[in-house]
């Protein structure tokens, strides 16, 4: 089995296996309200760092969408929201940090703090630009389809094909399938596609795993989705732009919980003529966003610079600290500045 990963990745790769050979309590860390990519690494690593021998732990900020519990080992992550004590002794008694899927300090929440103040030896395995967290080793790879994917290759580097168990091929197929929307987006690169091709080789049942996460929602969930497309989807033809918004109330109203809005946001996309779709969430003290494109327009660029977030060419998120009505507000008018670059890229799509 042939690993493909960049020259400089593979150095990392390299340095970081020496570091998880010295360390004895490694934890693996992802970031706040977890997509399908993040815990995916996650279980990936973490698996592969317990087979190993280690006294792992695996890590999130808060807690994740139902349809990603049934994922092997899901049970043993420990969230920091709700069991702070537990947490804060594993991340005392750990020599190692490794994050997965994100790379600043911002998305960690509350438990920022204990990140950033622990002395350990921290490394970063990601996907997105720009990183922001200090940590003495970031393995780093815009193009690669997803973190699980670079998770993949850094275990297929330091322990060999037979190191890639069936569990672990779950985890970083889950992961690899959910952040490229079942490859309709950030997997134009064919090693991402003979990553995929490995891991099936493991005998894992691919269809089993699409409905696990896409056919296992709740009523009340596709209920909302109804509610949004129907209530909520406002399309600006004008600018081949559409967006939803979801307030606090409506999400009371259809029981919401954590993961539910997942994939809302590419819906709008199947609208002829929309090449742009933002999710708009309000949360307790601030606002969520959440944008996708078709073809050339760079949602990353769009997300950073009118609000203070970032990610991929076409998959990218964002927040507010304004109110509700302001940000959407604000976002017809940063998709209206926006007009040449999103024309252009529609006549281009």
């Amino acid at each position: 089995m042939e690993f493909i990963v960049k020259k400089e990745l593979t150095e990392i790769f390299s340095r970081l296996g020496e570091w998880v050979a010295q360390s004895e309590r490694p934890v693996v860390i992802t970031h706040l309200n977890p997509d399908g990519d993040a815990i995916g690494s996650l279980l990936g690593l973490y698996l592969y760092l317990k087979n190993s021998g280690k006294k792992a732990h695996g890590m999130t900020p808060n807690n994740f969408p139902a349809f990603l519990r049934w994922l092997p080992s899901a049970g043993e992550i420990v969230r920091y929201q709700g069991h702070e004590k537990r947490a804060r002794q594993i991340l005392q008694e750990a020599d190692l940090l490794i994050m997965v899927d994100f790379n600043d300090p911002k998305r960690l929440g509350r438990l920022c703090r204990e990140v950033t103040a622990s002395s350990v030896r921290k490394a970063i395995i990601d996907h997105h630009p720009n990183p922001a967290l200090d940590a003495g080793l970031v393995a780093v790879q815009e193009d690669a389809s997803s973190a699980a994917e670079l998770v993949f290759s850094f275990i297929g580097q330091t322990g060999g094909k037979k190191a890639i168990t069936p569990e672990i091929a779950e985890c970083i197929y889950t992961g690899i399938m959910t952040d490229t929307g079942c490859f309709s987006f950030n997997s134009s690169r064919p090693e991402s596609f003979r990553t995929v091709a490995r891991l099936l080789e493991t005998g894992i049942d691919k269809d089993r795993i699409f409905n696990k996460v896409y056919n296992n929602f709740s009523v009340r969930r596709m209920q909302l989705l109804g509610y949004a497309l129907y209530r909520k989807m406002k399309v600006l033809t004008k600018y081949h732009s559409a967006y939803m918004v979801l307030t606090l109330d409506e999400q009371k109203e259809f029981g919401f919980v954590t993961g539910d809005s997942e994939g809302f946001v590419n819906y709008p996309l199947a609208v002829r003529g929309v090449i742009f779709s933002v999710l708009v969430v309000e949360k307790a003290g601030h606002v969520k966003l959440s944008f996708r494109s078709k073809g050339k327009f760079n949602v990353n660029e769009f997300a950073r610079k009118y609000f203070s977030g970032g990610g991929h060419v076409n998959a990218a998120g964002g927040e507010s600290n304004e109110s509700l009505e302001k940000t959407v507000h604000l976002l017809e008018k940063t998709i209206s500045i926006s007009a040449h670059e999103l024309e252009e890229a529609f006549r281009q799509a």
